[in-house]
């Protein structure tokens, strides 16, 4: 029987170690990789293909929803599994928004997770107790016929997504220019981009709106420049 392949993306060691021991009991799945940050998620999955990537939504250099859209759009026959500590129904309907099959806690039973990786890879949504309930009766007429949420007015681009998380980590242009591979000025010109878009005409507000959006969580160490 050919096993499910995994891969990890959180960037808590202890996280990945306990999921990693839970799904080694599991004898139809197997975990052929890890990874501490967002980039490192889109790129071990671009070389290994897994099954199925667990998420998670707060990770440096590169956020869990922006992680997920490059995965997709590279590999849409991924599935992924959000697993998060938070069940904030802006946070779910953005994922699944993206194209994601699944949404569990932290909190969840640890038999939830093992079902959940089953689940997404039939291809059936697949959503922890704690979310399933509400979600579904408030969305109910909301779903497009892939089960994905309808699309909001406001879209920012993948490069877009990108800056503005690094601005709101509190990056300078330099250094969000080296760390995107970018020149300085490319990076000054999508943060006019993003403020006009946005409609919002500073750093603050612009870490503001990331926190909102989930692009960034809010318990996250932020400098503001």
């Amino acid at each position: 029987m050919k096993r499910i392949t995994v891969l990890l993306a959180d960037d808590h060691d202890v996280v990945r170690e306990g999921l990693r021991m839970l799904l080694g009991i599991e004898t139809d799945i197997e975990v052929v990789g890890e990874a501490k940050t967002g980039r490192e998620a889109v790129q071990m999955t671009k070389k290994l293909r897994p099954d199925v990537v667990a998420m998670d939504i707060a990770m440096p250099v590169l956020n869990g929803l922006e992680a997920t859209r490059q995965i997709l759009k590279a590999l849409p026959s991924t599935r992924v599994l959000v697993l998060s500590g938070h069940s904030d129904d802006a946070y779910v309907d953005q994922f699944i928004e993206m194209g994601a099959f699944g949404y569990i806690t932290k909190q969840s039973p640890t038999e939830v997770f093992s079902r959940a990786i089953r689940e997404v890879h039939k291809g059936n949504l697949f959503f922890g107790p704690s979310i399933s309930k509400r979600f579904h009766a408030r969305n109910r007429t909301s779903l497009n016929g892939k089960g994905q949420m309808k699309k909001k007015n406001i879209r920012l681009s993948s490069r877009e997504t990108e800056v503005l998380q690094l601005i709101a980590e509190g990056d300078a242009n330099k250094q969000i220019a080296g760390e995107l591979e970018i020149s300085i000025k490319t990076v000054e010109k999508h943060r006019q981009h993003l403020m006009e878009k946005l409609n919002i005409h500073d750093t603050a507000g612009l870490t503001r709106y990331a926190i909102s959006a989930g692009i960034i969580e809010s318990n996250v160490q932020l400098t503001i420049r």
